[in-house]
């Protein structure tokens, strides 16, 4: 199995991070100028289907990529690390926190999938499930969880990033792992510290579905909204993203 991961860093506090649907470990290279790398290890994984990964076969499920992600850590040397999750990543968190609690400092969810899954009426279904092979529905669903409200230059090259670094059927059978798979019984009561990053702009994913979930399973979660911000924080906020997350690793890790 291929390692298919990226790494800057060398501080004392190992962070794994978990990139989302139309991601891979190289979207997350906007953060890393804005990143403490003297105090914290940052670990940014590609799963199965997607970046370096992308010709590695696979089922696609969230229990497969955290069983992967705790793989990497194993061969890392990483016995215990905070993890953070943009959008499916978060979902993919939290099914590692499921599996291997004793292992996870702290939880950080940027726009992150809950995990009771996401609900979708037919239309919603129709322009998700299509955007593994049509590109048009890919930036659609970028578009819109931004608010409609973002340069077509950059809605383009997300679309040619998700394009470039993931295989279709793998973007079609994630989509089913992150939507229908329920799993917040075995996380409901976790006591691990939770930041979760709602953009103000995020019509599905936003505060109001963050404090219907992850602010009622977890008793030490935080919500945070930011303003100026849709689905992609990290894009569209990365200074301030960067500033927040390391904060809330700084005085909450366990």
């Amino acid at each position: 199995m291929s390692t298919g991961h990226e790494e800057i860093g060398g501080g004392a506090h190992p962070v794994i991070a978990l990139h989302g649907w139309f991601g891979s470990a190289a979207a997350w290279r906007v953060l890393h100028p804005h990143l403490d790398t003297s105090r914290f290890r940052y670990v940014f994984p590609d799963y199965r289907g997607y970046g370096a990964r992308v010709d590695e076969a696979g089922e696609h499920t969230l229990a497969e990529a955290a069983a992967d992600v705790l793989a990497l850590a194993d061969r890392l040397g990483l016995d215990t690390f905070s993890l953070v999750g943009h959008s499916m990543g978060g979902a993919v968190a939290q099914r590692v926190l499921a599996d291997a609690p004793q292992r996870v400092r702290a939880l950080v969810g940027i726009s992150p999938v809950p995990a009771a899954g996401v609900p979708f009426d037919d239309q919603g279904w129709a322009l998700f499930s299509g955007a593994a092979d049509d590109l048009a529905n890919r930036r659609a669903i970028i578009d819109l969880t931004t608010g409609n409200r973002l340069t077509a230059v950059w809605l383009d090259a997300m679309v040619e990033h998700s394009r470039k670094h993931s295989d279709p059927a793998a973007v079609a059978d994630y989509l089913r792992a992150w939507a229908k798979t329920d799993f917040h019984a075995e996380i409901e009561g976790n006591p691990v510290p939770v930041k979760v990053i709602a953009g103000e702009h995020d019509p599905a994913l936003g505060e109001d579905t963050m404090k219907a979930t992850f602010a009622q399973w977890y008793p030490h979660c935080d919500v945070e909204v930011f303003p100026n911000a849709g689905h992609y924080a990290i894009d569209e906020t990365p200074i301030a993203l960067a500033t927040t997350l390391e904060r809330f690793l700084t005085t909450s890790a366990l």
